[in-house]
């Protein structure tokens, strides 16, 4: 499929799947491996989100972020595999970065590698989801388990999402019960038996129950709020 119709597709399915195909940048863009860095906008996009979640707990904010973060690269990564065939080429990525909701992105027109399991670890988990969860955790004390059950959630949500157009249904869910036995999330929580509805309860919490409009999310490792 080409790649500014497989575009267009995806983009069909929401702005966590939408990417960018102008020729170059758009102004204003940056590499997306500053969004990793000492001086990058990581720690006003926690502090924006604090403020809309109105809590004054610092993990709670960063790993909401973390969590719509990690959706974003899993949306477009997983997209670009089940449509394309490909991985989306990351490395080459650039971003803009709102204050709220996912941010700009876009993508160089070269393919990325033939898309398998082990490519989208690499490409995704390995080079964009560590150094990610690094970048948080210098921003707030969260725990890594905390942060990969995070990682994994988005997955799985990224592969229900493609899951509503149903020919994208069957290989969006192969790859996600593929990457979700990989060593970085085989303990992050137990997925549903393959051969009905891509299912996932997450053995950790993202804490969005401590906000104050907070309740659980739907993969939560608790069946009621804890205590605070």
């Amino acid at each position: 499929m080409p790649p500014v119709t497989a575009a267009r597709l995806l983009s069909a399915l929401g702005p966590y799947f939408a990417v960018r195909t102008d020729p170059s940048p758009p102004p204003g863009f940056r590499p997306l491996a500053e969004l990793y860095g000492a001086e990058g906008p990581l720690g006003a996009r926690v502090a924006e989100v604090g403020r809309v979640l109105r809590t004054g707990e610092v993990r709670v904010a960063a790993s909401t972020a973390h969590l719509g973060l990690a959706a974003r690269l899993w949306s477009v990564a997983l997209g670009a595999a089940v449509v394309s065939g490909r991985v989306a080429e990351l490395d080459g990525a650039w971003f803009a970065l709102p204050p709220q909701g996912p941010f700009d992105l876009w993508l160089p027109s070269a393919d990325g590698p033939v898309a398998t399991v082990e490519a989208l670890e690499v490409v995704v988990l390995e080079g964009r989801l560590v150094p990610l969860a690094g970048a948080v955790r210098a921003v707030a004390p969260v725990a890594p388990g905390l942060l990969a059950g995070n990682a994994a959630s988005a997955l799985v949500g990224a592969a229900r999402q493609l899951g509503s157009v149903p020919q994208l249904r069957a290989p969006a869910a192969a790859l996600a019960r593929g990457l979700l036995a990989r060593p970085a999330l085989a303990a992050t929580g137990a997925a549903t038996a393959p051969g009905g509805p891509l299912g996932f309860r997450r053995a950790s919490c993202c804490l969005y129950y401590r906000t104050p409009s907070g309740g659980l999310c739907g993969d939560c490792v608790f069946t009621r709020p804890p205590g605070r």
